[in-house]
């Protein structure tokens, strides 16, 4: 009869320790990541950052949802419907970028008053987390990576540079190429903008037109920088078809695998890395130990650039492209 009470105790113990941990698994994080469109080659290194955290989060219980939108035409205001989105389905948490704080901070700050924990990533810096309340900033300093790019470029030798921007009005984008123009100029060299409408994004032969225009327009351009991997692929056919190969040294900032082809075989002089796996990979595992033990970091921002990608590194960042995170 002691024998089996004993029997009976332990099931109903083990029933019970099932229960609770069934229980705690159910009061994982809900995270919700905001972002580019998934088929974006920057954006899906990101997306495979947040997704491969996020298998921890679903360990205990937890989930991470990613929203993009389906194209850039108006940046801003579809970025602030999917946080609102988000903020609908009740959430543990959200990041996301700060891309058009004039379209997208009200929406933030909706975040915050709602006492759901915030993390700025990709754009907007730590100026943007401590101005919506959000409890830090994963990514790169963009003004920064600008001026880390000029100044390469002004100690090769280049005295005009041309920023392709396609996506003007982002904060992002305009930053970089300002810091290419505020780097370059105490070498003693120039940088000029060329914004194009952001329905160019991704339509290579519209930015490929583009570029060669303003190439074949002015002679003394001797260096062509992209805010994209995929802007820079068609500025490579750009700069072609203008024959001007020997003259214009191609950059980009972010890249991919044919950025990386073309550093390695000299026909890109660099790129300017910011490690994309790693904005979505962090910011998703900080807010997952926020939620689930109350855990923070006192380093803010978490900075993942920049970096520069040249032929003296090419060859190891090249081995982390074909494992899906460069």
């Amino acid at each position: 009869m002691k024998t089996i009470t004993k029997l009976l105790t332990a099931i109903m113990l083990a029933g019970v320790a099932a229960t609770s941990a069934t229980s705690a698994m159910a009061d994982g994080a809900k995270i919700f990541v905001i972002g580019g469109k998934a088929d974006d080659p920057f954006w899906s290194k990101v997306k495979k950052g947040a997704d491969d955290a996020g298998k921890v989060a679903e360990l205990t219980g937890g989930s991470v949802t990613w929203l993009g939108p389906q194209n850039y035409d108006n940046l801003g205001p579809d970025a602030a419907k999917l946080i609102r989105t988000a903020l609908s389905q009740k959430p543990s948490a959200i990041v996301g970028p700060d891309w058009v704080p004039e379209a997208m901070d009200d929406a933030f700050k909706e975040v915050v008053a709602a006492g759901v924990p915030l993390i700025i990533y990709n754009s907007g810096g730590m100026d943007a987390a401590k101005r919506l309340g959000a409890m830090n900033y994963v990514g790169n300093e963009e003004y920064a990576a600008g001026l880390g790019g000029g100044a390469y470029y002004g100690s090769h030798g280049s005295k005009n540079v041309l920023c392709v921007n396609t996506l003007p009005g982002a904060t992002n984008t305009e930053d970089r190429c300002k810091g290419i123009a505020d780097a370059i100029a105490k070498s003693g060299g120039k940088s000029s903008q060329l914004p194009l409408p952001s329905s160019s994004f991704g339509n290579p032969t519209a930015v490929a037109e583009a570029i060669k225009a303003a190439v074949l327009k002015d002679n003394t351009i001797d260096g062509v920088i992209t805010i994209s991997a995929g802007d820079a692929n068609s500025a490579a056919n750009a700069i072609s078809q203008a024959n001007a190969g020997d003259k214009v040294k191609l950059a980009s900032f972010d890249m991919d695998e044919t950025g990386l082809q073309r550093i390695k075989a000299g026909t890109q002089m660099f790129a300017v890395d910011q490690q994309p796996y790693l904005q979505g990979f962090l910011a998703v595992s900080l807010l997952n130990g926020l939620v689930n033990y109350g855990l923070d970091l006192p380093t803010k921002p978490v900075l993942t650039g920049p970096g520069i990608v040249d032929a003296a590194n090419v060859d190891a960042t090249m081995a982390g492209a074909a494992a899906g995170a460069r």
